[in-house]
């Protein structure tokens, strides 16, 4: 049980006894890579990242044949660029769900995540840059009686 307190002298000692940040350790498989889901609106992307040449493979494609614009692929590369890992880890990934943009957010927020398990050093660089944290925005959901989520039919006075 815990210490007990008769003064405020020894309140003073136990308030000196304050709980440490917690450390971040490295997450690996059996296989020596590091594993983590990303999410974005209806996307989950599945990421496993291993020491290599920098190659991206989405879905069993390269990436920049599965995202084909340039503005999705320099969304990809973002955490790389922001770790200076860029060309040293191949990275796998099956991303469901959802279309590009939300699938492309998705694999972003998953290879971030896998990079501080792989490399817990990397954490504070990676949360300056928000990537670590999920976007959390989706779709709003359709009311009854409206069109839409908020539009609601045609007013007529007659």
């Amino acid at each position: 049980m815990a210490q007990e307190t008769k003064s405020l002298d020894d309140l003073g000692a136990l308030k000196d006894a304050a709980p440490e940040a917690p450390v971040h350790v490295q997450k690996l498989d059996s296989l020596g890579r590091a594993y983590a889901t990303g999410k974005r609106k209806d996307a989950v992307a599945r990421v496993w990242i291993k020491p290599g040449r920098g190659q991206i493979t989405v879905n069993k494609k390269d990436f920049k044949q599965y995202f084909a614009r340039p503005v999705l692929q320099m969304l990809l590369q973002q955490p790389l660029a922001a770790a200076n890992r860029a060309s040293q880890f191949d990275i796998i990934v099956t991303v469901a769900g959802g279309g590009l943009s939300g699938q492309a957010g998705a694999v972003r927020h998953g290879i971030s995540k896998a990079l501080t398990y792989y490399e817990p050093e990397l954490r504070g660089v990676l949360k300056k840059g928000g990537f670590l944290t999920r976007d959390s925005r989706t779709v709003e959901r359709k009311k009854y009686g409206r069109m839409k989520a908020r539009r609601s039919f045609q007013f007529s006075k007659r």
